[in-house]
């Protein structure tokens, strides 16, 4: 019963002072929503840039034909090289830390015809393990495979894209047969979406084994006969990476007679080195993001600091009244406490309650942006924050609270 009079009693006490209340309420709150919701969107742009890259492949590094200089450090007295069949058999045989590598033929002027439709898209030549260097998840029917290699069958694998050019109103494609350049090759599989959008490339190709796109549509121009568009490859390990770019770069350099320590002389892309700098990149945004949060807590914390030791000091009189009454200083403290607890807990659900809200709000905006995926709350940087706004709340109220039942009542009763 104790208890429940002093419940009362708090709540009296912050109706009594209902803009006081208020305004302790929406600095906790506000501080608590906008370090949940700064949080949210750091770690939102994270998550998505993260499957942006994947949606290539996981750890894929690339190498294209490049220019190898015949002075050193002169690149105007360079020439340009192609890379070949035989320099993946090399980087097959030769290089320990590679985990897969793949040859691909490339080209942009075949043309696609269905019997419902054409279209010009990107034909892609590559052996059938491509798809464990390369994130092409199917959606219907198969990937190639080793069978369709070696027996040079007239088949092909088409993306999302591809089937809406050539197969539009939801037509069946696997098991019906494509016209490339004349040539026909019957649909084996169907790839599901990869990417946001338009944007990736992949969704728009059609894909059909090494052996056939080297016989019926090699390289164009004065092309070395075995020449590549370009290497795909994975390290063995994501730590790898580096010795895998260093091996790759030793054997093409030795296959076309340049040094492998010239950076100039090689075009490669390592999306493994790419995602820790854009990692970086999010950790200082984490932390710009997480200070600017801190901030705005930080001043919710003076707030309720300055607004419970002014309550208290404006109340001596009443502490001093309620002990003569017979209050103990137990009670007295408890009130003080609840009262902290009460403005605090409150205000930081309300702060916690309004972030998931603009964050539930925010949910569509992957579909819009490509590269970001909604906010998603932090519930251990909610408890924290709501836990230290709280602990800074108790003891503004509990230090100046005590000082203040430690005096006897008629020295209460005189204090302004």
């Amino acid at each position: 019963m104790v208890f429940f009079e002093i419940l009362r009693q708090m709540l009296r006490t912050l109706w009594a002072h209902k803009l006081r209340s208020f305004l302790t309420m929406f600095g906790i709150a506000w501080g608590v929503g906008s370090l949940l919701l700064l949080v949210g969107l750091g770690e939102g742009f994270r998550s998505g840039n993260r499957k942006e890259m994947n949606s290539y492949g996981e750890d894929i590094m690339f190498m294209f034909p490049g220019r190898a200089p015949a002075v050193a450090g002169n690149m105007s007295s360079g020439h340009p090289y192609k890379l070949t069949y035989q320099d993946y058999l090399d980087i097959q045989r030769e290089a320990p830390h590679v985990r897969a590598v793949a040859p691909v033929l490339r080209r942009q002027d075949i043309r696609q015809v269905s019997e419902f439709g054409n279209t010009n898209g990107e034909v892609i030549g590559a052996p059938p393990d491509y798809n464990t260097i390369r994130y092409l998840p199917v959606a219907s029917g198969r990937w190639l495979n080793e069978a369709d290699d070696a027996q040079k069958r007239f088949v092909c694998v088409i993306g999302d894209e591809m089937l809406k050019n050539l197969f539009p109103g939801g037509r069946t494609a696997v098991g019906s047969s494509i016209l490339l350049n004349d040539v026909r090759f019957e649909v084996v599989g169907v790839l599901r979406r990869v990417g946001h959008g338009d944007e990736n490339q992949t969704n728009n190709r059609v894909f059909i084994t090494y052996s056939m796109m080297h016989q019926f549509f090699p390289l164009k121009g004065d092309q070395e006969e075995n020449a590549v568009s370009y290497l795909n490859y994975r390290p063995r390990f994501h730590e790898e990476h580096n010795l895998a770019r260093q091996e790759v770069r030793k054997i093409v350099a030795r296959n076309h007679g340049f040094d492998w320590r010239n950076d100039d002389a090689f075009e490669d892309w390592d999306t493994v080195k790419n995602a820790e700098a854009v990692g970086k990149i999010f950790d200082i945004m984490d932390i710009f993001l997480g200070g600017v949060g801190l901030v705005t807590l930080t001043l919710g914390a003076i707030g309720i600091i300055n607004i419970m030791l002014v309550a208290v000091s404006e109340r001596t009189r009443e502490i001093g009244l309620r002990k003569a009454l017979g209050a103990t200083n137990r009670s007295i403290l408890l009130q003080f406490f609840l009262e902290g607890a009460f403005l605090t807990l409150l205000s930081g659900a309300i702060g916690m309650g309004s972030a998931a809200l603009i964050m539930k709000l925010l949910s569509g905006m992957n579909a819009a942006a490509p590269g970001f995926d909604p906010p998603t709350m932090s519930y251990m940087s909610a408890t924290l924050a709501i836990g230290t706004l709280a602990l800074a709340g108790i003891i503004a109220g509990l230090y100046p609270a005590r000082k203040a039942a430690m005096l006897q009542p008629v020295d209460a009763l005189r204090q302004e």
